[in-house]
């Protein structure tokens, strides 16, 4: 049996910086034995279907090949086209009625607590909001996130200090979860 997952890079393509060609991670991920493989926007996400059914074995051997085919490391994270629809469905943030750009989902690789943000005052940051789900953190940022000062609080690199994670904006979610659907 085959599965759909999102392979979810991190930092590339930026300002010219880690330059991933998305044809090039294309032809990587099909040499890696996968099918069916489409990127979306040039910003590393890439949808492929599998016989594995180990989202952390495809991580890894993503990483490794991104690593030995273009010089340096990326950190992605893999998720199931089910994962991707569920978490799109549990966002407590009314969706359909915002613009893509004021709302981002931020995945984790693995479980991120209240702890992990407990020292934030959520009120001070209003209209500002975010919550926790699974492996995920929903942002709404009614200006975008470019303006926000929760989004900059929320990147302080101690507060999810040992996870890799990776942000998209709404629309890119909704997009991903349309192209994991198969």
């Amino acid at each position: 049996m085959t599965t759909t997952y999102a392979a979810l890079l991190r930092g590339i393509n930026v300002s010219g910086h880690r330059r991933v060609p998305m044809p090039d991670l294309r032809d990587l991920i099909a040499e890696l034995g996968h099918s069916d493989v489409v990127t979306h926007l040039q910003s590393g996400n890439a949808v492929f279907t599998s016989e594995s059914d180990d989202e952390e074995a495809l991580r890894a051997e993503l990483e490794s090949a991104v690593e030995t085919r273009f010089g340096f490391a990326v950190d992605c994270l893999v998720r199931s086209g089910g994962y991707l629809r569920a978490v799109a469905d549990a966002c407590p943030f009314p969706a359909a009625e915002l613009e893509g750009k004021q709302l981002h989902v931020t995945y984790f690789s693995a479980p991120v607590g209240p702890d992990r943000v407990a020292s934030l005052d959520q009120g001070a940051f209003l209209p500002e909001e975010f919550r926790l789900g699974d492996r995920a953190l929903y942002l709404y940022a009614p200006n975008g996130v470019g303006r926000s000062k929760l989004a900059e609080a929320l990147a302080r690199p101690a507060l999810f200090k040992g996870l890799v994670a990776t942000s998209r904006n709404w629309n890119t979610v909704a997009k991903l979860v349309e192209l994991t659907r198969g």
